[in-house]
């Protein structure tokens, strides 16, 4: 079984920068995908950012040159590097890795972006 467990969210300033992390527990191979996603109240959750095989990565197109997705295969972590962040950007980000199709989740980490 997959377990996943968020940390580093919290309270930033617009303009500021935040590094989000996720740790895999389990079975994990370099074929998974890793991602975050984000919820913000009232809206549906929406894919932020991907890494796959052969570090590959994806961006929304509301992020891309702002964060940057990457993993550290040793230790079944992947990072999510969150700079110049906005009010649009507050949200509960979750965690997520597919492996043979099936999705596992972590519980999220609230993201605020405020003054």
């Amino acid at each position: 079984q997959v377990q996943l467990v968020e940390s580093g969210g919290g309270l930033v300033q617009p303009g500021g920068s935040l590094k989000l992390s996720c740790t895999a527990s389990g079975s994990i191979f370099r074929s998974d995908t890793m991602a975050w996603y984000r919820q913000a109240p009232g809206k549906q959750r929406e894919l932020v950012a991907k890494i796959s095989a052969g570090d590959r990565t994806t961006y929304a197109g509301s992020v891309k040159d702002r964060f940057t997705i990457s993993r550290d295969n040793a230790k079944n972590t992947v990072y999510l590097q969150m700079n110049s962040l906005n009010a649009e950007d507050t949200a509960v980000y979750y965690c997520n890795l597919v492996q043979f199709g099936i999705f596992y989740w972590g519980k999220g980490t609230l993201v605020t972006v405020s003054s």
